[in-house]
């Protein structure tokens, strides 16, 4: 399996590639038609040997068989891409071209279709996410400032004797020691009249 993955990797694809760039460069259109050729058959035979490869890799020689099919498309003797080409693929297609063209119109109609739907629904789908996390957010914000703000609020209550002016501390202090005479006097008699 290996061999015949690095054999069609050197010749099934490299080699081909370096020659239609060649062709591209030096210009020759009998070469560029040639290579052009092998491509679309190298491409439809990728194709094919996908669904092979489930049915038929338990086939004895069958890789070899594969290797040996890539070398007659190559060969310049047997021009099997040529061949191959001129004899089945091009009077196919030229017969399904409308079909196909057709058929390919819809498909792109379609998937520019499905794209801008599911786009859509995607970009709906990150805007409530979004809205969401954003009022979840805000709601998680609000506590954690209020959370916040109390304790700054404590903080500030505790740190008052610290912070505020002496005048103001021992009026304060003094207030709250020194009771009103009036109500001391009339708890002491109100308490003893009762006994």
């Amino acid at each position: 399996l290996f061999y015949f993955l690095f054999s069609r990797l050197i010749f099934g694809t490299l080699y081909p590639a370096y020659y239609s760039y060649k062709a591209v460069k030096s210009k020759d259109i009998k070469e560029y038609v040639k290579w052009m050729m092998y491509w679309i058959i190298f491409a439809l035979f990728t194709t094919a040997e996908t669904f092979t490869d489930i049915f038929l890799c338990w086939f004895p020689f069958y890789y070899e068989l594969k290797i040996a099919f890539v070398a007659w498309l190559l060969s310049p003797y047997t021009k099997g891409s040529s061949l191959l080409y001129r004899k089945f693929v091009h009077p196919t297609l030229s017969s399904k071209e409308k079909e196909i063209d057709d058929c390919l119109v819809q498909a792109k109609d379609r998937s520019y279709d499905a794209l801008v739907h599911f786009g859509k629904r995607g970009l709906n789908v990150a805007a409530t996410a979004a809205v969401m996390a954003a009022s979840k957010g805000q709601g998680a914000l609000s506590e954690r400032l209020r959370s916040f703000s109390m304790q700054d609020l404590s903080t500030i209550r505790g740190d008052s004797s610290s912070t505020v002016p002496p005048s103001v501390t021992v009026r304060t202090s003094s207030k709250q020691s020194h009771p009103k005479p009036s109500r001391s006097a009339s708890e002491g008699t109100g308490s003893s009249g009762k006994y």
